[in-house]
């Protein structure tokens, strides 16, 4: 009876933990979704019912030759909400044709 009230608990942290979405930029204000990014560094939200990406405070919070850009994305209160930045390749690359 122990190990079945044992694992029962385990399988409700496990769910609980893989039911937690991330944040909803739609549903939080502007002010609140840049200062999550801010205390957070990096955060990834979502933006839309599909569509999600990853926000950072900084160019620290970026991977070696990346580089920050400006980042708004739709807030309960403000349709283009400056939240950072996102990190995007510094070079890019021209093909040679």
């Amino acid at each position: 009876m122990l190990k079945f009230v044992v694992a029962s608990l385990v399988l409700l942290i496990v769910t609980e933990a893989w039911s937690q979405g991330r944040p909803v930029s739609t549903a939080m204000t502007c002010s609140r979704a840049a200062s999550l990014v801010a205390s957070q560094g990096a955060v990834i939200l979502s933006t839309g019912v599909y569509t999600y990406d990853r926000y950072v405070s900084g160019s620290t919070f970026c991977v070696l030759g990346e580089t920050t850009e400006p980042a708004w994305v739709p807030t309960a209160d403000n349709p283009k909400c400056f939240v950072g930045y996102q990190c995007r390749q510094r070079f890019q690359r021209q093909s040679n044709r």
